[in-house]
């Protein structure tokens, strides 16, 4: 009988081990997942007088991804977010369109210097905002998929032609939660409100 005894309790203590090792090592994974969501860098320029802007003109995306809609998805997002913050105006897309065209730029997804120092008195706005989607969509490790959005965007002084912010962001993506327990992620919708939100905040930071 107390040889029964011992042998449970070494089993019953080898299953606490097992368990606290697993805890452990769930733990770690958590941390490691954790620390990396802080994604993407920003730049702004220390002599620039960010309150001065009050209008800008958000140029057309470039599309590095498999959907042809994702950059034009993107922007749509963002110049609605970035207007609804007040900060500043935002000017319409068919405005910018017509300035793209009247300056005659080649390539509106990077623009050069001089092009933006002639495009800013003739749509009248302070800087403009140039952008790239570089993921979009699904991706899958495994039986395991969810959404996930990269993007990085800049913002252009218009008197000058100079870089005075830039930023990027990557959202979504297969957790470690999506790993144990399964699970198919956030929506796409919802993806990418939280990276133009995190674009926006860095902006205004």
């Amino acid at each position: 009988m107390l040889y029964s005894l011992v042998m449970k309790c070494s089993i019953q203590g080898c299953e606490i081990k097992k368990i606290v090792k697993g805890l452990g090592l769930l733990l770690s994974c958590v941390l490691i997942a954790l620390g990396g969501c802080a994604t993407g860098e920003v730049y702004r320029d220390p002599n620039m007088d960010f309150g001065a802007i009050r209008t800008v003109a958000v140029l057309p995306f470039s599309n590095l991804t498999r959907d042809n809609l994702a950059a034009e998805r993107v922007r749509n997002v963002f110049i609605n977010d970035l207007l609804s913050t007040g900060a500043v105006y935002v000017l319409p897309e068919g405005e910018v369109a017509r300035g793209i065209a009247t300056v005659d730029i080649q390539n509106p997804f990077s623009p050069s210097p001089q092009e933006i120092v002639k495009l800013g008195p003739i749509i009248k706005v302070e800087a403009v905002i140039t952008g790239v989607v570089k993921e979009y969509g699904e991706v899958r490790s495994g039986t395991t998929s969810a959404n996930l959005i990269s993007v990085s965007l800049q913002m252009i002084e218009t008197q000058t032609g100079k870089i005075v912010w830039t930023a990027s962001t990557t959202k979504g993506g297969i957790s470690i939660w999506d790993r144990l327990f399964g699970g198919g992620g956030q929506a796409m919708n919802d993806v990418t409100e939280k990276a133009v939100n995190d674009l926006i905040n860095k902006l205004f930071k």
